[in-house]
């Protein structure tokens, strides 16, 4: 129970009453009168706010929040009191989230209810917990304020953006053009599953052509083929310390789990099998499974996905890997090398590279990449400027030896992971590289 403004000034007023009264006696009944009234009056004020039941609160919650996106929460209140009520409300989200509508104020008839509209964008992913809701109840004459916390515990998850995501499958799967930075490639004539039978057009190869359905049907029948179906496509997933690295509002792990989600759902499409593990404090295994459920499955175990404090091992992690793999797959290994994980790179892309094919999409910084471009204005911004030339010279000298023994790179900024790695898995299906 706390006062209100307009209590604190009625007080104030009582009070140069009797400073008038110590200097002009005759003003001595005056704050006599003046202050009985006010007791009468906020006595009776608190005894009606006491007893005035607290209204009764609902929320409407999606079950799924999407990361970075807008979504509308309800609050409906409902009074069981005989008198009108001012109320302020709060909703108890969680604090990480940014809002838009709260606190609120609102007016409810006698027996009548309200409801509340305001507007959340999450900033994290994974479970969250809204633990309740706050009203501050003023009494009739506006002199009280009572506050009161209700218990409204709500668990939701936050799952990766989906809108942006299935906006990446959309362009992705255009036929005449799959979207920025995801470009159409030439597919070889004869790899992948046969598909059909149908008649000899110019252009076909001579190996297309089947001699014995050409016999019978007395003119050149050729086969044709479809990208090959049922292959296995699993994400590394690097969840270390170095994926810790937030820049432009959102983390190296965000990024990588975007791109993951539109590759998978990329290839769902193409009818392969998704699986993921990953490493680095954080140990989860998804076994590579084919259809939509396997989508749902895998963006189950990997929405809440958070980087930890320690060092990962990619040597480890590969070891592990090629024990659960009893076929050949495409190995996606997301991480952010750093000079001294360049040795088990290395060692994790020989080991894995005997059974499999490796794409490596390795993350850098965008702050480093800024402060090449900053001005050199004294002793100290030369030293960064070099010592920043010589560490992706590094970097440059690292992939290189990585592609020479047959591992697809992908150096970039993590911005450009999804598209990019969205192109290089569709010239990899379109070359019959698996």
């Amino acid at each position: 129970m706390r006062l209100t403004p307009v209590l604190s000034w009625l007080f104030v007023g009582w009070t140069l009453i009797a400073l008038v009264a110590l200097w002009w006696p005759a003003a001595g009944p005056l704050w006599w009168g003046y202050g009985g009234l006010l007791a009468v009056v906020v006595l009776g004020d608190v005894l009606v706010l006491w007893r005035t039941p607290v209204p009764q609160v609902e929320r409407t919650l999606p079950g799924t929040l999407s990361q970075g996106e807008w979504c509308a929460v309800g609050l409906v209140v409902r009074s069981t009191a005989r008198r009108r009520l001012r109320l302020l409300m709060h909703d108890l989200h969680p604090a990480t989230f940014e809002v838009a509508g709260l606190p609120a104020s609102l007016l409810l008839s006698p027996l009548g209810e309200a409801r509340l509209d305001y507007r959340l964008r999450p900033v994290t992913r994974g479970d969250v917990v809204f633990t309740g809701v706050d009203l501050a109840l003023y009494s009739s004459l506006g002199l009280w304020r009572c506050r009161h916390r209700l218990v409204l515990s709500e668990r939701v998850r936050v799952v990766p953006a989906l809108t942006a995501l299935r906006r990446g499958i959309a362009l992705a799967a255009q036929d005449a053009r799959l979207g920025v930075g995801v470009h159409p490639h030439q597919r070889r004539g004869s790899d992948g599953d046969f598909h059909q039978l149908r008649d000899y057009r110019a252009g076909d190869l001579l190996r297309q052509i089947d001699w014995k359905a050409s016999a019978r049907a007395q003119r050149p029948i050729s086969r044709e083929y479809r990208e090959s179906r049922d292959q296995q496509l699993v994400f590394l997933l690097d969840c270390g310390r170095h994926m810790r690295h937030l820049g432009a509002g959102a983390g190296h792990l965000d990024a990588a789990l975007a791109a993951l989600l539109l590759v998978a759902a990329l290839a769902v499409r193409q009818g392969d099998a998704v699986g993921l593990m990953s490493y680095g404090g954080t140990h989860r295994w998804c076994p590579p499974r084919q259809g939509q459920p396997a989508l749902r499955r895998l963006l189950d175990d990997c929405y809440d996905l958070q980087p930890t404090l320690e060092a990962a091992d990619p040597l480890l992690a590969a070891a592990t890997l090629q024990q659960r793999l009893r076929r050949r797959a495409l190995v996606v290994l997301i991480t952010c090398g750093r000079d001294e994980d360049q040795e088990g790179l290395e060692q994790a892309a020989r080991l894995l590279g005997r059974d499999h094919l490796l794409l490596l999409a390795d993350l850098r910084e965008r702050s480093l990449d800024g402060a090449l471009n900053q001005p050199l204005c004294d002793l100290s911004d030369a030293l960064r400027f070099h010592a920043l030339r010589d560490w992706r010279e590094r970097r440059r000298v690292r992939c290189a030896r990585l592609r020479r023994r047959g591992v697809q790179v992908l150096d970039l900024l993590p911005g450009q992971l999804p598209a990019a790695l969205a192109d290089r898995y569709l010239a990899i299906k379109r070359a019959g590289m698996l």
